[in-house]
């Protein structure tokens, strides 16, 4: 943090009003905007067989509304409240992980039960349900600290709480959240003071496990095959892949121009969801690209440095929470543009902040809520500090 961000969060904290973090806000608002922007190109066609091209747009507006609304809301959740209720919560995850696949309440989409319809309204649980269980995991690595750094039980805990959590991830399937929800879970636990040795050998159980499960099952193997030559069959398996990879290299330096996309033209399926970044990619080029990777990286490591000031402070809790943000917006950042770029296999996630989608939008603008709830309280952890010194 630079010293004049200090000095503005420190006399925001002394007058008594939240103290936020600046830098955090803008790079998140200028993704959102930018998604905005993206999301608008990229659905005005397919909205336009609708008679309303601006559709998405006004839906994605919406979304952001309700999504900065929760993130007030969660801002004026105390961390410690949050670690009292650690438990309470991470059932919740699971009665909302059980409940989708219960037939008649699991909401079905292109295959998948990862829906709970209420109201009208589609739910993807996944989103709230990592987010959940991520929070149990930080309250864990501050209870037991001790024999979590001192041997492989400690770490063998939360690592079966994970391995339960993805099961019932998979069992939508959702292979993309159950990785994620895995690394991040990982990350946390190993910032947290797990020995790097434990680390690496549950992390190759869980990558054997893995491999596993797709040479077992036909459907991602099917995807596997596809991803690692999808010009094989451009016009079945591969189609999603190369339509992307001929978008990103159409667009070359500077791109074709914003809204001058024609993969976006019934040709790549998912334009404003999944493959956003393939758009953004033709329409402004390597520039755009840039630029976008550019923001994700500075709004991570903004989260990773609220987190190690949260744990300079003495505020553990806090900072694991703010770490698992952080690492879990650089995964699926990276996992979500290296499927469009035809480094990873096909899964289904969105681009954080920018993709069209209800859950995880909202989901992350509310953990974003948290994250500054986080430089709040060390702000005036900080300022109770320098008060004690002086007296």
């Amino acid at each position: 943090m630079s010293s004049n961000t200090l000095a503005m969060s420190d006399t925001k904290a002394r007058g008594g009003g939240p103290a936020l973090d600046i830098p955090m806000i803008t790079l998140a608002l200028s993704i959102v905007l930018l998604g905005l922007i993206m999301v608008t190109s990229a659905s005005i066609t397919i909205a336009g067989r609708d008679g309303d091209p601006f559709a998405y747009l006004e839906r994605q507006l919406l979304l952001v509304l309700v999504g900065g609304a929760l993130a007030g809301f969660t801002f004026s959740i105390p961390s410690q409240r949050l670690e009292q209720l650690a438990l309470p919560l991470l059932l919740l995850a699971v009665a909302l992980l059980l409940c989708v696949l219960l037939p008649g309440l699991g909401h079905v989409v292109n295959g998948s039960r990862r829906w709970l319809r209420l109201a009208g309204v589609s739910f993807q649980v996944s989103e709230a349900a990592r987010v959940l269980t991520l929070i149990y995991i930080a309250s864990y690595a501050v209870r037991f600290e001790s024999a979590l750094r001192s041997g492989m039980s400690g770490l063998a805990r939360p690592l079966a709480l994970l391995g339960f959590i993805a099961l019932l991830l998979l069992l939508e399937p959702d292979f993309g959240a159950a990785s994620v929800l895995f690394i991040t879970g990982f990350g946390v636990l190993f910032l947290a003071g797990a020995r790097l040795r434990y680390v690496l050998v549950m992390l190759l159980t869980a990558g054997g496990s893995m491999v596993l499960l797709v040479v077992f099952s036909s459907y991602r193997m099917r995807r596997m095959t596809a991803f690692l030559d999808p010009w094989a069959d451009p016009f079945n398996s591969g189609f999603q892949l190369t339509q992307s990879l001929i978008a990103i290299g159409r667009g070359e330096w500077f791109g074709v121009g914003l809204g001058a996309s024609v993969q976006k033209l019934f040709y790549l399926p998912e334009a404003h969801t999944d493959f956003l970044f393939a758009v953004l990619a033709e329409e402004l080029g390597l520039f755009g690209v840039a630029l976008t990777l550019g923001l994700f990286l500075a709004l991570t490591w903004r989260a990773l440095v609220i987190a190690r000031r949260a744990y300079e402070a003495g505020l553990k809790f806090p900072s694991y929470l703010a770490s698992g943000f952080g690492l879990w917006l650089g995964v699926q950042a990276c996992i979500n543009i290296g499927v469009n770029m035809g480094v990873l296999p096909t899964k289904g996630l969105t681009l954080p902040l920018m993709s069209y989608g209800r859950s995880s939008l909202i989901v992350t603008l509310a953990w974003l809520g948290i994250v500054l709830r986080v430089h709040h309280e060390t702000v005036r952890c900080a300022r109770r500090a320098t008060r004690e010194l002086r007296a």
